[in-house]
C-alpha cells in the first residue's frame, strides 16, 4: 500500500497542473450528506419527493414545472437548504441569473456551508460568478467547494489561481525535462 508520500509524488508526476501534495480523494472516505435530522420526517419524505419530481422535470427540460415542484418543497420545508439549491439551477438554466444567486446565498446560508448541498451550491455560486469576471469570488467558492470534496471545483480553483498555474507550469517543464533528457539538450 502506498503512503501518503508516495500518493503525493504520483500525483505531481502524473497530474503536474495540480497543487503539490493535494491528493484527490485523500480526505473523502465518508460520504458527505446532509444534516436533514431536525425536520419532520413525513414532510421530509413529502419534499424530497417534490425535489425528486422537479429534477425529473427539468432534465425533461420543463423547467417551469421544475420550478413549481422546488418551490412547493421550500414551501413545505422553507428552513431545508436543498430546494433552494435545486431551484437555483433551473432558475440558472432559465437564464435567470440574479434569482440563482439569491437562492444560493440562502442555501449555503441555511446548510451552514456544509453537506453536500453546500458543496453543489458552492460549485454552482463559482461558476455564475466565474461567468461574471468574478475570478476572485469564484475561485474562493471553488476553494470551500473542494474542501467539502469537489473534484471539479479543485481544478477550477487552481485554473483561477495564477501562482499555482505558473508553479505548476515550472514544474511541468522539470519533469518533462527529466522525462526526456535528450529533448531539453536539443533545445
Amino acid at each position: 500500500m502506498a503512503t501518503t508520500h508516495d500518493r503525493a509524488v504520483l500525483q505531481a508526476i502524473f497530474n503536474p497542473t495540480t497543487p503539490i501534495g493535494d491528493i484527490p480523494g485523500l480526505n473523502q472516505d465518508e460520504e458527505l450528506i446532509d444534516d436533514d435530522s431536525g425536520f419532520d420526517t413525513e414532510l421530509l419524505r413529502q419534499v424530497k419527493e417534490l425535489e425528486m419530481r422537479g429534477v425529473s422535470a427539468a432534465e425533461a427540460g420543463d423547467l417551469q414545472a421544475a420550478l413549481q415542484l422546488f418551490s412547493q418543497a421550500i414551501q413545505i420545508l422553507p428552513l431545508r437548504a436543498s430546494a433552494h439549491n435545486n431551484r437555483a439551477q433551473a432558475l440558472r438554466l432559465q437564464g435567470n441569473t440574479a434569482e440563482a444567486l439569491a437562492d444560493l446565498d440562502c442555501a449555503l446560508f441555511l446548510s451552514g456551508g456544509a453537506g453536500q448541498t453546500a458543496r453543489q451550491a458552492l460549485v454552482q455560486r463559482g461558476l455564475l460568478r466565474r461567468l461574471a469576471g468574478q475570478s476572485d469570488e469564484a475561485r474562493a467558492d471553488f476553494e470551500k467547494a473542494a474542501a467539502l470534496g469537489s473534484e471539479f471545483a479543485r481544478q477550477q480553483a487552481v485554473a483561477l489561481n495564477p501562482y499555482a498555474a505558473l508553479c505548476n507550469k515550472m514544474l511541468s517543464e522539470v519533469i518533462n525535462k527529466l522525462r526526456n533528457p535528450e529533448v531539453s539538450k536539443i533545445l
